[in-house]
């Protein structure tokens, strides 16, 4: 995994909850790309048609509340987020990212200081985050190093693959 990340953002309340992430009227969907497309549409039908590839979403607190579907992760990876930026998040919603392969970055307040369109820079080193339009510049909380292994393999499941075989 790269150290330095960069991307556009989209900007999303508190209490976004996994309904909102991933609408239950599309669980029967198995289609990757058709899964991303219906992102945050709970939030916003739009979102995921204007998304920046790559990019992030940066959310409020309590980001990723509510169930423990798996179905949200996955559709944030699918709608081409690299990573959330959240001032926190739910536990079970933060492990199933971890586990699937969607990096969470707990930034505390950092939803309050920017907006929709503008380019962060993720630095995994330093565990901080740059506004690339004003240069602030705000600490992250560190992830963990047995997270950091699985994110790095790609997710919980590659890095069993890796260890044990197929």
């Amino acid at each position: 995994m790269k150290t330095e990340l960069t991307g556009k953002i989209i900007v999303v309340g508190d209490n976004i909850d996994t309904d909102q992430i991933y609408p239950g009227c599309f669980l029967a969907i198995t289609d990757p790309k058709e899964i991303g497309s219906h992102c945050l549409s709970g939030v916003d039908e739009k979102i995921a048609s204007t998304f920046p590839q790559g990019g992030f979403v940066v959310a409020g607190r309590n980001f990723g509340c509510g169930s423990s579907r798996e179905h949200a992760p996955i559709a944030l990876l699918n709608m081409g987020a690299t990573a959330v930026i959240a001032d926190s998040f739910a536990r079970i919603f933060f492990r199933n990212a971890v586990n699937l392969g969607l990096l969470p970055i707990v930034c505390k307040d950092i939803s309050k200081k920017v907006k929709s369109g503008q380019t962060l820079s993720l630095n995994l080193k330093n565990y901080t985050v740059t506004i690339r339009e004003t240069g602030e510049v705000f600490e992250c909380e560190k992830l963990g190093d047995q997270a950091m292994k699985i994110l790095e393999a790609g997710g919980i499941k590659p890095l069993m693959r890796s260890k044990f075989g197929k």
